[in-house]
């Protein structure tokens, strides 16, 4: 029986090298985007329901600001971090994930570009952020929240993210698995936003 030749829209090509899957592709950039929706604008209208209206419109901003700056922090230092390289065993290499000979490699996992698994990683990272928010609404200075957020993405979610869901992570050595984000995403989030407001608090009480 003679084979039918694919489309030409079908063959491999550079956009699309033989090792890819277009469905594996194209669910995890659907799963990214739902991800990415429960933050903006999810929980921004969540947020800014939630409080008085005198501080609506920055709470809301809070989850907005959170969102974009992840999103550049992610690109030029977070995810190689996160997931490149090891620097220490519970780090990686700070690098930039926006070369195009990088982007188009396969990824660390999964049968699709790193393109697709920065993106898919940076709505995590983001939206963790936006949940410490959740325990500081109306009582944290939006100019100290600026400082916050590319921080605690550095020197916190980073290191978590490197141990358990990189490869290279000690944790990840040792067996330690973290399938829908209960350490590196829920458990971090929580214990930082408890942090967060207690200090917040003994702050604005002096």
């Amino acid at each position: 029986m003679a084979q039918v030749p694919f489309p030409s829209n079908l063959l491999p090509g550079d956009g699309s090298p033989e090792w890819m899957s277009r469905a594996d592709n194209a669910w995890q950039l659907v799963a990214a985007t739902l991800v990415g929706l429960q933050s903006v604008p999810g929980l921004i209208i969540l947020y800014g329901g939630a409080v008085k209206k005198k501080w609506a419109v920055n709470s809301a901003f809070m989850s907005l600001y959170a969102f974009a700056c992840v999103f550049f922090c992610w690109v030029v230092w977070g995810y190689r971090m996160s997931f490149g390289e090891k620097l220490v065993p519970f780090w990686g290499k700070p690098a930039m994930s926006l070369d195009h000979g990088y982007l188009f490699d396969k990824a660390f996992l999964g049968l699709f570009p790193n393109a697709t698994m920065v993106y898919f990683q940076c709505v995590f990272a983001a939206i963790t952020l936006i949940l410490i928010a959740g325990a500081v609404l109306g009582r944290m200075n939006f100019y100290a929240w600026m400082l916050f957020v590319p921080l605690w993405l550095t020197f916190s979610y980073t290191f978590t993210a490197f141990s358990i869901w990189s490869p290279n992570g000690f944790l990840s050595k040792m067996g330690i698995i973290d399938y829908s984000g209960g350490y590196v995403i829920h458990l971090s989030s929580g214990v930082a936003g408890f942090t967060a407001a207690f200090w917040v608090r003994i702050i604005y009480a002096y």
